[in-house]
């Protein structure tokens, strides 16, 4: 009898070690897990979900309306292991009543500390410099020889002044950056106030800054924000990274500007689509730096994002308050 109440919950992917105890130990629950590191094909995802409670899914798998008709009546909760849950139909969703749990904040560190990673190593061209090691370009040593771009005295300017962007202006901070300019929905004069930077219209972010850093959220303003007007109103010494999201950047337009000499130098931890082709254009180009993804990828990070995944479901199955519940 005890079995018939078992609350079904279905995880599409294998988890860190944390998150994976917690729902072990739910003895209120019967999971069901797709045992592959790789993303669950949507037709097996849509058979999985079938009469599921709960489900537990990563930023790389599309929950639309198919796959909300094929869970059925039964679904109470999503928990999703990200911050972005652009994967996510949320105005269906929403329809339904079902709850959704995510994971901000716990990987705030972990993605700022990369975005500074890939900053420096962009500005510093490191990828160029290892291979001229490599492949004997290093010979004698050369005034102008590997030269790239520093962050002392420069205006950095951060596109989307959230957790993640003011994380990251406070790492830059101790380099002598001398002036920050950030952009957004609107001023946030609290935040901004311990690092001085100033609020300003994008235009004049991209042609005022040194280095502009986009850690905006995905929405239909952002989407495609960084564009060929963008990039034309930068200065030609300009370094560009992406952290936020591969939508926000044409990628076409962020090419031309590359090959152009529009901007010196770009570096994306995220793309579009992800992962990138191997054949695609911009892998071709020495003066970009191209990551998979890996913004939240320390052991500690992703164990404490399976572990509040793991709660945001449990909870909103047992009728309480998630850690982190999504307001929808």
């Amino acid at each position: 009898m005890r079995l018939a109440r078992l609350m079904k919950v279905f995880i599409t992917r294998r988890i860190p070690p944390e998150g994976r105890a917690a729902l072990a130990q739910a003895t209120d629950c019967e999971v069901e897990q797709w045992d592959s590191d790789e993303p669950i094909p949507s037709k097996e995802l849509e058979r999985h979900v079938v009469g599921a409670h709960g489900l537990l899914c990563l930023l790389s798998d599309r929950v639309d309306k198919g796959i909300l008709d094929a869970a059925g009546a039964n679904l109470k909760v999503i928990s999703t292991l990200s911050v972005g849950v652009d994967h996510l139909a949320l105005d269906e969703i929403k329809k339904r009543g079902i709850r959704v749990g995510y994971t901000p904040d716990v990987l705030t560190d972990a993605t700022a500390e990369l975005a500074v990673s890939l900053l420096l190593t962009t500005c510093r061209r490191l990828p160029e410099a290892m291979e001229e090691v490599k492949n004997g370009g290093w010979t004698s040593w050369k005034p102008l020889w590997m030269c790239g771009y520093g962050l002392t005295q420069s205006t950095v300017g951060i596109v989307g002044l959230g957790r993640i962007g003011q994380a990251i202006a406070q790492r830059l901070k101790p380099f002598g950056v001398q002036r920050f300019l950030y952009t957004g929905r609107q001023p946030k004069p609290q935040e901004a106030a311990e690092l001085q930077a100033e609020f300003v219209p994008i235009a004049q972010l991209a042609a005022e800054s040194d280095f502009i850093v986009v850690a905006c959220s995905l929405t239909p303003a952002t989407k495609g924000l960084c564009n060929r007007d963008f990039f034309q109103k930068m200065k030609k010494t300009a370094v560009f990274v992406n952290i936020s999201r591969g939508d926000v950047v044409n990628q076409d337009d962020l090419y031309q500007a590359l090959t152009s000499g529009q901007i010196a130098a770009a570096g994306l931890d995220v793309t579009t689509p992800e992962p990138l082709p191997t054949n695609h254009p911009l892998l071709t180009l020495k003066n970009c730096v191209i990551l998979p993804h890996i913004g939240s990828a320390t052991y500690r990070t992703r164990n404490i994002m399976s572990l509040l995944a793991a709660n945001n479901l449990l909870a909103g199955l047992r009728g309480e308050p998630m850690p982190s519940e999504l307001k929808l």
